[in-house]
Formats: structure tokens, C-alpha cells, sequence
């Protein structure tokens, strides 16, 4: 299943960068693309952490020093890959 969610990524990733390409100059077009990089492994490094402190149960999950502490980046709720991703 994972590989089928991958493939599924990969094409929307490289679909997004075709509607890109052909609507901004290659120096504007190289800084969306690696902010849509930095933005999923910021994403993905949150929401290891998120599932580690909601499985702990004290409720820490939303508390932003939890994040600070280990050098993860606190994601706003509405800035999340997950919910990005799904518009």
C-alpha cells in the first residue's frame, strides 16, 4: 500500500510542477519547489513527533517547547503536508 501512496505523491508533486513550470521563470520556479520540499520533511519529522506524544497520552501533543527541545519545528495545525496536501 505504501508504494501505491508513493506513486500517487510522486505524480501530484511532479503534476504541480508541470502547471509551475509553465507559469514562472526557472529561478522563482527552483525557490516554490524547494520550499514544497522543506515544507514535507519539516512536516514529516512533526507529525513522527506528534504520534510519539499523542501514543505517550499526557496531552502534550499542540505544546511547542515538546518540539523545540528535540530540533523539530512546531506545524500549525492548518500548515500541515496533510492538510496542504488534501486542497
Amino acid at each position: 500500500m505504501e508504494r501505491a501512496e508513493s506513486n500517487s505523491f510522486e505524480k501530484k508533486i511532479w503534476d504541480a510542477a508541470c502547471v509551475l513550470r509553465g507559469n514562472m521563470d526557472a529561478s522563482e520556479y527552483k525557490s516554490v519547489v524547494l520550499g514544497l520540499i522543506f515544507l514535507k520533511y519539516i512536516s514529516d519529522r512533526f507529525d513522527e513527533k506528534y504520534r510519539a506524544l499523542v501514543a505517550e497520552g499526557d496531552g502534550f501533543e499542540e505544546d511547542i517547547d515538546e518540539y523545540a527541545s528535540e530540533g523539530i519545528f512546531f506545524v500549525p495545525a492548518s500548515a500541515r503536508w496533510s492538510v496542504i496536501s488534501a486542497a
